[in-house]
C-alpha cells in the first residue's frame, strides 16, 4: 500500500480509533498545570501530552499559535515537539491555518510538509479564502510523500457564519467548499485509498443543514477534522447524530476537556474519551 495521507489516516483509525488530542497550551491551562507562562512551560506541557497520547490515540494536533507567541524559543519547541510526535508513531496535524497564493503559499507548505521542513506535519490546516486551488495546485510533490492539507469549510466559531453562510448561486460558501474538496479527493487519492488527502474542518457544534452541508459521499471519502467536542459543547457520544453516515470519516478533536485534568490525569482522560467515542461508533 502506498504511504499516502489517506492510507496513514486509515491505519491510525484502525489501530487507535478516531480520537485526536489537541496540544493547546493556553495560558490558563499552563497555570492549572503549575507551569510558567513561557516556552519552557509549553515544552513540558506538549511533551507530557505526547507521552500520554502515544499508544492511546493515533493523531495529535498542535495549535501553532500557542508556540508562536513565544517567538523563536516557541518555534524551537514546536520543531522538537512535532518531530518527537512523529517518532512516537503519531499522525501530526499542524493547526496553523495558513493561506496565501503562489510562492508565498509554497513557502508555507515547505515549512510544514517539505523534505527539509523544520517542523513535522502529516497535514496542515489551511484557509481557503484566497481560493482552494491556490493551495491544491501546489500539492503534487507533497502528496507523493504522504502529506495532506485540511481546509476550513464550516468552523465552530460564531463569527464564521457571516462568511460561510453567504450564498453564491444559491449555495453557501461552506457547501461549495465541501463540493470542491470532495471532487479533489476523487482525483488525488492514492490507489485503493479509503480517504483522500484533502480534509475539511467542520465544527461539531454546527447545524450542518443550516450550512447547506450534505456529507454523504460515494467512493473516496473526505477526512473531516471536527473541533467542538468537549469544552465547546458537543458530546463524543453524539457523533453519529451530528455527522450521520460521515461519522466514520471524522477526526474527533478534543483538547481542553482532557487537558484540564492535568498531567497526572491525562492518560485516564484520554482513555475515557477514546472509549466514549468507540462506543458511539460501534
Amino acid at each position: 500500500m502506498p504511504n499516502t495521507f489517506g492510507s496513514k489516516l486509515s491505519k491510525a483509525f484502525a489501530e487507535h480509533g478516531q480520537l485526536c488530542v489537541g496540544i493547546d497550551p493556553h495560558e490558563a491551562l499552563l497555570a492549572e498545570w503549575g507551569l510558567e507562562f513561557s516556552a519552557t512551560g509549553v515544552d513540558y506541557f506538549a511533551n507530557k501530552v505526547i507521552d500520554a497520547a502515544a499508544g492511546r490515540v493515533g493523531i495529535i494536533k498542535p495549535q501553532v499559535s500557542f508556540f508562536e507567541r513565544f517567538g523563536s524559543a516557541g518555534f524551537e519547541v514546536l520543531e522538537r515537539v512535532t518531530n518527537r510526535a512523529h517518532e512516537a508513531g503519531l499522525l501530526v496535524i499542524a493547526d496553523a491555518k495558513r493561506g496565501d497564493i503562489g510562492s508565498t503559499m509554497e513557502a508555507y507548505l515547505d515549512a510544514w510538509l517539505g523534505r527539509q521542513a523544520p517542523f513535522y506535519a502529516d497535514s496542515v490546516t489551511i484557509s481557503p479564502f484566497l481560493g482552494l486551488e491556490a493551495t491544491t495546485s501546489l500539492m503534487a510533490n507533497y502528496l507523493e510523500r504522504g502529506r495532506g492539507v485540511i481546509a476550513l469549510v464550516a468552523t465552530s466559531n460564531p463569527e464564521g457564519a457571516s462568511v460561510q453562510l453567504s450564498s453564491n448561486d444559491g449555495a453557501t460558501i461552506s457547501s461549495q467548499l465541501w463540493s470542491k474538496v470532495s471532487e479533489l479527493n476523487g482525483i488525488l487519492a492514492g490507489p485503493g485509498d479509503q480517504f483522500g488527502p484533502i480534509g475539511a474542518v467542520i465544527g461539531a457544534t454546527l447545524n450542518l443543514e443550516k450550512f447547506g452541508l450534505d456529507l454523504s459521499q460515494d467512493g473516496v471519502k473526505t477526512p473531516i477534522l471536527a473541533p467542538g467536542f468537549g469544552a465547546q459543547g458537543a458530546e463524543l457520544a453524539d457523533i453519529r447524530s451530528i455527522f450521520g453516515s460521515a461519522s466514520t470519516q471524522v477526526i474527533a478533536s478534543v483538547s481542553r476537556s482532557v487537558l484540564s485534568d492535568g498531567p497526572h490525569g491525562l492518560e485516564f482522560s484520554i482513555d475515557r474519551a477514546n472509549q466514549e467515542l468507540a462506543t458511539a461508533l460501534d
